[in-house]
């Protein structure tokens, strides 16, 4: 090879490499959350197909995934918010896709002897896989938050193991579509199908001039921004929420100074609630809750299921959802006014009401049972009903 084509064949090879770092840097650059973010996904528990129970992964999320830029557009549909994830998260290269299905769940609040406030949450669906998944904005105003995403919400496969780069850049929509958490200032909340609108459900759809939500967006903003109870309320106030896959929701959120309050957007009797349009934001305290009931006007506690709590909303008891759940709480937490003896023993109440024990199906199931501490800001985190086994048990400190 003569000098002349050597040295050229060298500068070729050069530019050609060149050209690649510069690529590469400039895929870093621009998706350098996103990918320390993919890098970080992971399984931290197997599948069992025997049992039916689906595989548990965790996840560190980077950055501030634009979810203030999110809050300034809003979303009214799962389709815009898609949308919003797709050109934001992956550039507009990528298509996301986000579905929701309905659920059932238990959720209550209670005190331990040592004075800890808790949260306690019991989610009931089908098997699916399930990430746990951490976010630290690390900007001004908003907070590092814990929460449970349901994987098949965002379209991945519930009956094998989410692997391949395709499946962990649609996992990076997780934040969007939390289903329960804790923020580090001790604030929780989950959401809970309320199956309003009479024999068909329908979908909260609120219609003003305020900027537009979905349903577990609402829950995220809580997450991000919630100091108190109260700010969760003055935020969610300042919403139209749209409620995703034709089914409703309400909410249960609580702080580490023993306040809670349910959040349900209702109009009239479940009857007559069937235009989502003319909901209005409903919130019952846990210390002004006397219209609910004897029970409720008698406990500091709150609890709830799948049924609007509002007064005279249902003709008979026969027509709410999850008051067999509802009742079994109460039963265990009137005993001793609301306080537990430590964190196993609430766990043990989310056991009494897990889909195997209460309905005895082998169909349904508890996918996780959750304990948050909103005092020392801790998760007490088990899978798919195997309370007691240390495998399926996951702890973290906020």
């Amino acid at each position: 090879m003569n000098r002349k084509l050597k040295r050229g064949l060298i500068i070729s090879v050069c530019a050609i490499l060149g050209i690649v770092v510069a690529a590469g840097v400039t895929v870093t650059s621009i998706w350098y959350n996103e990918i320390s973010t993919m890098m970080s996904f992971k399984k931290i528990q197997d599948r069992n197909d025997d049992e039916g129970d689906g595989a548990v992964y965790s996840m560190d999320v980077k950055g501030d995934f634009y979810f203030d830029d999110f809050l300034n557009k809003g979303a009214s549909s799962d389709s815009e918010l898609i949308s919003f994830i797709t050109s934001n998260i992956t550039k507009g290269v990528i298509p996301m896709k986000i579905s929701e299905s309905e659920i059932a769940c238990s959720a209550f609040t209670a005190s331990t002897k040592d004075g800890d406030r808790i949260f306690a949450r019991n989610y009931d669906f089908s098997t699916t896989n399930t990430c746990l998944t951490f976010t630290d904005p690390k900007s001004e105003g908003r907070h590092k938050s814990f929460s449970t995403i349901d994987l098949q919400f965002l379209g991945l496969d519930t009956d094998k193991d989410v692997i391949g780069l395709m499946n962990n850049i649609t996992a990076l929509a997780a934040p969007f579509v939390p289903l329960d958490g804790v923020n580090d200032a001790g604030v929780s909340c989950g959401i809970f199908m309320s199956y309003q609108g009479g024999e068909t459900t329908v979908a909260t759809n609120q219609n003003t001039d305020k900027i537009d939500i979905t349903s577990t967006t609402m829950l995220r903003l809580i997450l991000d921004y919630a100091d108190t109870v109260e700010e969760a309320v003055e935020l969610v106030s300042k919403y139209d929420l749209h409620d995703s896959a034709s089914t409703s929701y309400h909410y249960m959120v609580a702080d580490a100074s023993w306040k809670s309050a349910i959040l349900e957007w209702v109009n009239g009797t479940d009857a007559t609630d069937n235009n989502g349009s003319d909901r209005e934001l409903t919130v019952t305290y846990n210390d002004s809750d006397s219209l609910i009931g004897e029970k409720e006007a008698g406990a500091s506690y709150q609890w709830i299921t799948n049924f609007i709590i509002q007064p005279d909303y249902y003709e008979t008891d026969a027509e709410k959802a999850g008051l067999n759940r509802y009742e079994k709480i109460y039963e265990n937490l009137s005993l001793t006014d609301g306080v537990v003896e430590d964190e196993e023993q609430a766990m043990d109440i989310l056991r009494q009401v897990g889909q195997r024990t209460i309905n005895v199906s082998t169909h349904g199931r508890t996918v996780h049972s959750v304990v948050y501490n909103l005092t020392k800001k801790t998760v007490y985190w088990v899978s798919n009903e195997n309370y007691g086994d240390e495998s399926s048990t996951f702890r973290y400190t906020l």
